[in-house]
């Protein structure tokens, strides 16, 4: 079963589909785009369907308003979840979780726009993204130590120390701090700044650019990226000499050659 990207109409988020490009929008300005239970599973949703899709070539996250998103819904995630008991706790973190384990697991490339708050939730969202533009107004935390939880959840305590380091991620998740785009571009979780008014055409050009590549190579990259952080040098070496010589019987890399030797851009198709 494939997803149809042209015709997916969520309830809980924005979506757009143009020219490969899938545009996911949290969409609840007026709270600075928390998330709900519903928005929880329904993005966890679309991020596994995209497996299924290979039209979508490339992904950009982002928050209307003017900011990404508050995380955990105060009100209608934060008081409930204090009623539950054990076992809905757990399903309900196992649930979150899962939305992370279907943003790395599909294979499109995923660039996260932010600008404003981008916090919570909304900070793991960002960092479980492939690639991050910020604006300089940009404020990210990972709050959790702030309501009494510990900073390891929905995999931060794994990604995020080898995204800026192991002592700036436990900066960060000790202390619930803000992280300001400058210092994130400095540590490395913002790939590069950008003035809000170009966010979203920087995002979408990204976007672009990586959707013109071999899709299938970049799907490759992406497993491998995820699969080689526990896997000691030697394996992952190998690994990849598995992962290069599949590239390598691909159409698109007889399209590379072939286009290098007549002097033109390479026009790839994704097999």
């Amino acid at each position: 079963m494939t997803m149809d990207p042209a015709s997916f109409a969520p309830a809980h988020f924005g979506w757009q589909f143009a020219e490969g490009i899938a545009t996911i929008t949290l969409n609840r300005p007026e709270r600075k785009n928390p998330l709900t239970f519903e928005s929880y599973a329904e993005l966890r949703d679309a991020f596994r369907d995209l497996v299924y899709a290979p039209q979508v070539k490339a992904i950009v996250l982002t928050g209307a308003g003017g900011n990404f998103s508050s995380g955990g819904d105060v009100h209608e995630i934060i008081g409930p979840l204090t009623g539950m008991a054990m076992p809905e706790l757990l399903a309900f973190t196992r649930m979150t979780g899962d939305l992370v384990k279907a943003m790395r697991a599909c294979p499109q490339p995923i660039v996260a726009a932010i600008d404003g708050i981008c916090v919570g939730a909304g900070a793991i969202m960002a960092m479980a993204s492939d690639l991050r533009l910020a604006t300089p107004a940009a404020k990210t935390a990972f709050l959790f130590t702030r309501v009494g939880l510990a900073g390891c959840d929905m995999g931060a305590c794994a990604i995020l120390p080898r995204i800026i380091g192991q002592g700036r991620a436990a900066d960060l998740l000790y202390t619930g701090r803000m992280m300001s785009a400058e210092e994130g571009e400095r540590w490395g979780f913002h790939n590069r700044l950008v003035p809000a008014d170009a966010l979203p055409g920087e995002a979408q050009a990204l976007a672009r650019s990586i959707a013109a590549g071999p899709n299938f190579a970049h799907g490759i990259t992406k497993t491998q990226l995820n699969t080689e952080w526990a896997v000691s040098i030697e394996t992952a070496i190998e690994m990849e000499a598995q992962a290069q010589a599949i590239c390598m019987a691909t159409r698109d890399f007889r399209r590379a050659f072939e286009a290098f030797a007549e002097k033109r851009t390479p026009e790839f198709e994704g097999n």
